[in-house]
């Protein structure tokens, strides 16, 4: 053996083990990661969060200039929020129709199809966990993507003292009525809670009161439909055609259905009142 090879041979123990973990390393390793992990965790869902709520106003904004395209074709006017709400129908809606009330509504054949890509409302990328279920008490509104329509103040002529109720509905309001559309909403994230804890697609952004003949009866809330459900923000089309976020204003109330809305992330935003509505 030679000189070179006997200071190998004898070097070998010496190098093996200063290279090998012990346990009690490979244990600081694995703490040391797991708590990096959870310091970026809540950072990750932020920004999963915040991805999710820019597709989404991208979203609303299409639903905005499809309305705002179907007024320019139909004399400008926005379109029928529900047009067959008077007699409650519940077949006609802004987002589809459906040949009966158990059935989800098929976008494809709504009023705003044409003015839509490929011709469909798409949905909210937030996962809500809406129900699913067929049965008209909980899914009276599928197929809207999560997504309401301002029927008091647009979508109809609820609005107007003069209006014949049938009419109101299949009424709606000209874009050269709204006095300031930067300030008016068009479109919002929107959900009902129903029953229990389920959430269901509702296809209104209700106001905080109802309008009867041109009238704001004060006397009780609506059930808030506005959903916060992007870190305690919602996403507000306007009909100017820009789209923002708005933070929850404080509420506590229980919606028609026994539920105590903000559980559910749902309530109205500053001025919680019919402002941001109303086209006057």
């Amino acid at each position: 053996m030679t000189t070179q090879t006997r200071e190998f041979v004898a070097s070998t123990p010496g190098r093996l083990s200063r290279t090998a973990f012990t346990l009690t390393e490979v244990l600081v390793v694995i703490f040391t990661l797991g708590l990096l992990a959870a310091l970026l965790m809540p950072a990750l869902a932020g920004a999963r969060s915040q991805a999710q709520s820019l597709v989404c106003r991208t979203r609303l904004r299409q639903l905005v200039l499809a309305n705002v395209g179907y007024a320019t074709e139909n004399d400008g006017f926005y379109v029928p929020a529900a047009s067959d709400m008077s007699n409650n129908a519940g077949l006609h809606r802004w987002h589809g129709v459906r040949t009966a009330r158990n059935e989800p509504f098929d976008p494809s054949k709504g009023p705003l199809a044409a003015f839509l890509a490929e011709g469909r409302i798409k949905e909210c990328p937030t996962r809500v966990g809406f129900s699913k279920t067929a049965g008209w008490g909980s899914s009276f509104e599928k197929g809207c993507g999560g997504y309401g329509y301002n029927m008091t103040y647009l979508g109809s002529r609820l609005w107007e003292a003069a209006a014949e109720f049938k009419q109101a509905y299949a009424r709606t309001t000209a874009a050269q009525e709204v006095a300031n559309p930067g300030q008016t909403v068009m479109f919002a994230d929107t959900a009902m809670a129903n029953a229990g804890e389920t959430l269901i697609e509702y296809s209104f952004a209700e106001p905080p009161f109802t309008v009867y003949a041109g009238q704001v009866m004060t006397d009780f809330y609506m059930s808030p439909s506005i959903h916060f459900r992007h870190q305690q923000r919602t996403n507000v089309g306007w009909a100017d055609g820009h789209v923002g976020t708005e933070a929850m204003a404080p509420f506590e109330g229980v919606n028609a259905y026994g539920a105590r809305s903000s559980a559910f992330e749902l309530g109205w935003f500053e001025p919680a009142d019919n402002t941001p509505f109303d086209l006057r």
